[in-house]
């Protein structure tokens, strides 16, 4: 059963049919109440985005509003929020847009958005779309949504002879993905960073979760995201999903978007309490503005690659987020500290770091161990390389998948009620400089982020922001967050023989691609 119907299963009839999320379970008969309080009182905001931020607005005009956004619920009600309050545009870039319950609720606010006259415009990669197009199909049905598929060459529109024919002919053009993940509204806030859409990114996945981390960005360096989402909007590589499908639905999308609008309005799928702290987002953030903890900086960089990132032959050309981040280390003056949830090294990087240290730089670096990761080919990668990083110098610290500060991480009301936390792996893309400067984006350090993948970075210049970041680093280097590797001990076997047995399996695999 695709995708799509599965989906449709579950919003369209009053079936016991299980949907794909983790979060729901089975909806069961009569679970869809469309007539209940509770949906007909969510949809009514104190105060639009503009009013929100009219306190703001000289600052904005000359400097950045930056917010970290360390937990996955806090995440997922500032874009909720966000989509409440806009009141021009929503423009969204990801590489994931899954269809579980977080793509499923995501949907029914832009699908909100778009009937008060809101224009959305979507930019999805194509490469880990769920299956087929049907879904993007219902959403791009409606007359103020534009959605867009980055690179089509092997999934939507593609038949399995074409899919294999692209295989045979193109590897490089497959491996060549969009990366960049931007969420922009009206053009002056922006969520950017490591968070794709999906439930385990928003701590919605009852089995694995990722710690990852966003920035909100407000005025300043926001019309540069704006300016990179537009170059990708109007690449030739970005295909309008209706040039790509147009079959015929069996569904009236009319019917899909009431069904999607009661299935997120149910509290069984998502629960009154996020309704609610998203209603008191505004309060929140004047709060978190009061207290510091929204900083204003006049020194900060947005830097994108450009769509295609590179035109060389084979697996490998660089970039210009690739370029900016070998220029940082190599300024780098007392340390730098690095999260990444994948850690492929090619000699070009081992050096970069092997200098780093030589000149007196303390490296250290978090990654997942082989018991949090959800990549086995690149671990696989980054193991056959990890002796070499600790000749150099550099400290190594690989992710418990039970990581203590799941319980300060992990905020959404479903983890905090229940009390059952996850496995927890990294997801997080975060280099921190001379405790000074703070960069938070997408580049993961493997070959396919430094040469195949469009990546976005957002450089920091704030002693205040890097270090609260940094702190909590630190904090998750301690013994009870992660295992510090050493010449003489990593933490494989804690993985089990199997999952040990799987990834040796997947040494034969090219670096370059991973």
């Amino acid at each position: 059963m695709n995708t799509f119907i599965r989906l449709a299963s579950c919003v369209l009839v009053t079936l016991p049919l299980a949907c794909g999320g983790t979060f729901t379970g089975e909806l069961m008969e009569g679970s869809l109440r469309p007539d209940q309080d509770f949906c007909s009182k969510i949809h009514h905001l104190e105060a639009n985005l503009s009013q929100v931020l009219e306190p703001y607005e000289e600052k904005m005009a000359t400097h950045t509003g930056v917010y970290v956004l360390e937990d996955g619920a806090g995440a997922l009600m500032s874009r909720a929020w966000m989509s409440e309050a806009a009141e021009k545009t929503i423009d969204i870039q990801y590489f994931i847009f899954s269809v579980d319950n977080v793509g499923v609720i995501a949907t029914d606010y832009l699908l909100r958005a778009a009937r008060r006259g809101v224009k959305v415009r979507m930019i999805v990669d194509d490469m880990l779309h769920d299956g087929d197009a049907d879904f993007l199909q219902v959403l791009d049905a409606h007359k103020n949504v534009e959605i867009r598929i980055y690179n089509p060459n092997i999934n939507i529109g593609k038949s399995i002879v074409s899919k294999l024919e692209t295989l045979a002919t193109d590897f490089r053009g497959i491996n060549q993905r969009m990366h960049n993940k931007t969420f922009i509204v009206d053009g002056k806030a922006v969520i950017t960073g490591g968070r794709n859409i999906a439930d385990e990114y928003f701590d919605f996945n009852q089995d694995y979760s990722f710690r990852d981390r966003d920035v909100l960005l407000l005025g300043g360096v926001a019309k540069d995201v704006q300016a990179s989402f537009d170059l990708f909007w109007d690449h030739g590589l970005s295909v309008p999903l209706q040039k790509l499908v147009n079959t015929e639905l069996d569904w009236s999308p009319k019917d899909v978007w009431e069904k999607l609008h009661q299935f997120s309005c149910d509290p069984e799928n998502f629960w009154p309490q996020i309704r609610q702290r998203i209603e008191r987002v505004p309060q929140v953030f004047a709060q978190i503005a009061k207290s510091g903890a929204l900083q204003w900086i006049d020194k900060i960089r947005f830097v994108t690659d450009v769509p295609g990132k590179n035109t060389s032959k084979g697996m490998s050309g660089g970039g210009i987020t690739t370029d900016t981040l070998v220029a940082l280390v190599n300024d780098a003056k007392e340390s730098v500290v690095i999260q990444t949830p994948y850690l492929v090294t090619t000699e070009l990087g081992q050096q970069l770091f092997a200098n780093a240290v030589k000149r007196g730089v303390k490296v250290q670096i978090m990654t997942n161990s082989l018991s949090s990761t959800d990549n086995l080919p690149a671990f696989s990668g980054y193991a056959r390389d990890r002796h070499k990083l600790l000749d150099a110098g550099i400290e190594i610290y690989e992710y418990r998948p039970d990581a203590a500060i799941r319980r300060k991480i992990m905020t959404s009301s479903m983890v905090q009620d229940s009390q059952e936390f996850p496995v927890f792996g990294i997801h997080a893309k975060t280099m921190v400089i001379d405790g000074k400067i703070l960069m938070v984006g997408t580049f993961n350090l493997d070959p396919r982020s430094a040469n195949l993948n469009t990546e976005c970075i957002t450089i920091m210049h704030s002693e205040a922001l890097a270090q609260s970041v940094l702190q909590l680093m630190i904090e998750e280097m301690k013994p009870e967050n992660s295992w510090r590797t050493t010449k003489d001990f990593n933490p494989d076997d804690e993985a089990g023989c199997w999952k040990v047995w799987k990834m040796k399996m997947h040494r034969p695999v090219p670096k370059s691609i991973l």
